[in-house]
C-alpha cells in the first residue's frame, strides 16, 4: 500500500485507523468542550468538499479563509484541499487593507470570513475586489449592512452545510474521486508572509512540503493517538498549521482555546492537554505572571521560590552535562562532562526534588497536570525563558523554520533536547552556513543559513523576481544568521537584514541583546537601534505597574505617566536594569552594550509595531519613532 501523499489523504487514513477517537474539541455555548470523532471529522470534510464543488469551486481555484482557529477552519481547509483547490489563509486581526491585498492578489472569488465584523472589514474594500463573488461566514452573529454587501452573495456556514448535505446525497462519490487525483506536487496553500518589511509575499507550498515534515517529525516529537494539543495560535500561521496536521495525522485531538491567560489556563485545567504549540511570547507571559504573583506575596515565599529556581537551573545544567545535551559549538569531552557533573548532580538532586514538590508542582498543575511539552516556534525562545522552564522541569521544544519551508526544518528532540539550539535539522535537508566573505563556515562559526530539500516552497505567487532573490538552484537563502554545533544542531542568532553595523564597522545582532533586556521584570518590550552610529541605544516599553510600585518605594508622589517616565530616579532605575542584563559581566562586548534609551508610554501593538506573530516590524518602528531615535544620538 502506498503512503498517502496529500494532507486530506493522510487525514482519511487516520480516520480509518482511529474512527472513534476525538479529533476536535471545541466549546459549546456553555463553555463546555464537545468532541468530534475522526469518523465524524472526515465525514464533514467529504460533505463540505462536495458542497464547495456545487458552489463552483474547481481544482486549482484559490479560496480565501479570513479567520482564526475554530473547528470550521480545519474542516474547510481540508475540504478545499481534498477537491484539489488551494486555500489562502489569514487571521482576523489583519487590517482591511491587508485582507484586500491578499484576496485581490491571490485572485480569490470565494472568501470564508470568521464573522460579521470580518465580513464588513472585507466589504469595506469591495470596490477593489471585482473578482470576489461570495463570502461565507463561519459565525452568523451580528448583522451585515445590506448596502455594503450589495453585489456580493453572503452565505452563512449553516446554509453551506445544508447545501453540502443535499449535494452529497446526490453524489457521495465525488469527493473520494477528486481526492485520489491529488499528488504531492499539487499546490496546497498560498500563505502570505506577515511582513516585517515591505509588501506581504504569497508563499506557494506544495503537499510535498507537508509530507516531508509529517514524515520527519516522527523522530523528533512523540505525539501519540488519544493525546490532546491545546490550540491557541492563529492557524493561518504556518507553524500552528503544520503542528495541527501532525496532531491529527497521529490520531490525537485539537482542543481550541485562546492565547490569553484568563482563557488558556482554565481551558488547560478542563482538557488536561499533553501538548501546546506556542510562540515565545506566550511562555514569556506565563513566566512573567508567575513572577508577578511571587513578587506580590514577597517575604519568605519569594525567597523560597527564587532559591528553588536557582537550584532547578543548576540541576538542569548538570543534568544536561551528564546526559550529553549541552550544545557542542566547540568540541566537548563526554567522559569529562560525566565525571564533572555526576557528584554535584547527586548532591543537588534532593533539593531539586523538594523544589518540585513545594514550588514546581503547582506550576505544572496549572498546565493541567498531564503536560508533556510546549512546542515553541515563530521566533527565538529567549534564553532566560528557556532556563526558567528547564528549572521548573517543564519541557519546551524550540523549533525553527520559515513560511517558505512549510515551515519546520528543525526542532529539539523530545527525548534528547539540546538547549540554546533549535535542535538538529531534519535528516534529508542539505544545509550550508555561508559567511559574509562568501566562505563556507563550520561548527561554531557564524553565517547565513541556506537550505535545500523537498520542504522548500515552489516560489512566491506572481513574484518571480522576489523568488529568484532567495531561491537559486534549489537552495533557499533563509536570511537567518546561525551557528551550527558539531552534532548538527543549529542556534539562530539573528536576521541578516536586522544586523546593525556601527560607524566603527562592528556587526551586531540585536535580537540576543533585546531578549536579554526583556529578561528584566521592569521591561516589557524593547528595540535596539544604532545603524551607522557610534553606539547602541534602545526604545524601551517599561512595565508601568512595576514602575508605579517603584515610585512609591522611592517616595515619588503620584504623577502622570509621561512625567514618571522622565523622572531622574526612574531613569536611573531602568538604566541599572539594562546594565544588569547587558554588560561585559554578562558576556557582552563593550560595543554591544546599550548606552542610551527612550522610555515609551504605549506598548508595541500587533498590526502596527508588531507582526501577527509578535515580531518587531523594525522599519515601521524606525518611521513611527524617528524623532525619538534621532534624539538618542544627539
Amino acid at each position: 500500500m502506498t503512503t498517502p501523499n496529500t494532507l486530506p489523504k493522510r487525514i482519511k487514513a487516520t480516520s480509518l485507523k482511529h474512527p472513534e477517537k476525538p479529533a476536535l474539541m471545541s466549546k459549546d455555548e456553555n463553555g463546555d468542550f464537545q468532541n468530534i470523532s475522526f469518523k465524524e471529522f472526515y465525514e464533514k470534510i467529504k460533505i463540505l468538499g462536495t458542497g464547495l464543488h456545487k458552489l463552483g469551486v474547481k481544482r486549482d481555484d484559490h479560496v480565501a479563509i479570513m479567520s482564526d482557529n475554530c473547528k470550521e477552519w480545519i474542516i474547510t481547509d481540508l475540504a478545499i484541499l481534498g477537491i484539489g483547490a488551494i486555500d489562502v489563509p489569514r487571521g482576523s486581526d489583519s487590517t482591511a487593507e491587508e485582507m484586500k491585498y491578499i484576496i485581490e492578489h491571490a485572485d480569490c472569488e470565494l472568501v470564508f470570513a470568521e464573522n460579521a465584523v470580518q465580513t464588513e472589514k472585507i466589504l469595506s474594500r469591495k470596490k477593489d475586489l471585482p473578482k470576489m463573488k461570495r463570502i461565507i461566514t463561519f459565525f452568523s452573529e451580528g448583522k451585515i449592512d445590506k448596502k455594503l454587501s450589495e453585489g456580493v452573495e453572503i452565505i452563512p456556514f449553516e446554509e453551506l452545510e445544508k447545501l453540502s448535505n443535499e449535494a452529497y446525497e446526490k453524489d457521495n462519490k465525488f469527493f473520494e474521486t477528486e481526492l485520489e487525483k491529488g499528488t504531492d506536487e499539487d499546490v496546497a496553500t498560498i500563505i502570505y508572509t506577515s511582513g516585517t518589511t515591505g509588501t506581504p509575499k504569497g508563499v506557494l507550498l506544495q503537499h510535498r512540503s507537508y509530507m516531508f515534515q509529517l514524515d520527519n517529525l516522527y523522530d523528533y516529537v512523540d505525539i501519540t493517538a488519544g493525546e490532546i494539543l491545546l490550540s491557541v495560535l492563529p492557524v493561518w500561521h504556518s507553524f500552528e498549521r503544520i503542528i495541527e496536521y501532525v496532531v491529527l495525522e497521529r490520531g490525537a485531538a485539537l482542543a481550541y482555546s485562546k492565547p490569553i491567560g484568563a482563557i488558556m489556563l482554565p481551558d488547560m485545567a478542563k482538557v488536561k492537554p499533553q501538548w501546546m504549540a506556542s510562540v515565545p511570547r506566550i511562555w514569556e507571559g506565563v513566566r512573567a505572571g508567575i513572577y508577578r504573583n511571587v513578587n506580590k506575596e514577597g517575604g519568605a515565599k519569594k525567597g523560597i521560590f527564587l532559591f528553588f529556581v536557582s537550584v532547578g537551573s543548576a540541576w538542569a545544567h548538570l543534568n544536561n552535562m551528564f546526559k550529553g545535551t549541552l550544545p557542542t559549538f566547540h568540541r566537548r569531552i563526554r567522559a569529562l562532562d560525566v565525571i564533572l557533573s555526576i557528584i554535584p548532580l547527586i548532591l543537588i538532586t534532593p533539593f531539586k526534588l523538594l523544589g518540585d514538590v513545594l514550588v514546581f508542582s503547582k506550576i505544572k498543575a496549572k498546565l493541567g497536570g498531564r503536560f508533556i511539552a510546549g512546542i515553541s516556534g515563530g521566533g527565538a525562545l529567549p534564553p532566560y525563558v528557556d532556563s526558567f522552564f528547564q528549572a521548573a522541569g517543564i519541557g519546551l521544544l524550540e523549533g525553527y523554520g520559515l513560511t517558505e519551508t512549510g515551515p519546520v526544518v528543525a526542532i529539539r528532540k523530545q527525548h534528547h533536547p539540546v538547549g540554546n539550539t533549535v535542535g538538529p535539522l531534519f535528516p534529508d535537508i542539505e544545509y550550508r552556513v555561508i559567511g559574509k566573505d562568501g566562505a563556507l563556515k563550520g561548527p561554531g562559526e557564524k553565517g547565513t543559513l541556506y537550505l535545500k530539500g523537498d520542504m522548500n516552497m515552489k516560489g512566491y505567487y506572481k513574484r518571480q523576481e522576489a523568488t529568484d532573490d532567495v531561491l537559486k538552484d534549489g537552495w533557499l537563502n533563509t536570511g537567518d544568521i546561525c551557528i551550527a554545533t558539531h552534532n548538527k544542531e543549529v542556534s539562530i542568532v539573528g536576521r541578516s537584514k536586522e544586523t546593525i553595523v556601527l560607524m566603527g564597522g562592528e556587526n551586531i545582532e540585536p535580537v540576543p541583546i533585546e531578549d536579554k533586556i526583556n529578561a528584566s521584570e521592569a521591561i516589557l518590550q524593547n528595540m535596539v537601534v544604532g545603524q551607522d552610529k557610534k553606539f547602541l541605544a534602545a526604545l524601551i516599553v517599561p512595565n508601568m505597574e512595576l514602575l508605579e510600585e517603584k515610585a512609591k518605594e522611592l517616595g515619588i508622589s503620584y504623577v502622570p505617566p509621561e512625567d514618571l517616565l522622565s523622572d531622574p530616579e526612574i531613569q536611573e532605575y531602568i538604566h541599572n536594569e539594562i546594565q544588569a542584563q547587558v554588560s561585559p559581566k554578562t558576556g557582552f562586548k563593550n560595543f554591544e552594550c546599550v548606552f542610551r534609551f527612550k522610555l515609551l508610554e504605549k506598548p508595541f501593538e500587533v498590526g502596527k509595531e508588531l507582526t501577527q506573530t509578535l515580531k518587531l516590524r523594525r522599519s515601521v518602528i524606525d518611521d513611527l519613532y524617528a524623532k525619538e531615535i534621532k534624539a538618542l544620538f544627539k
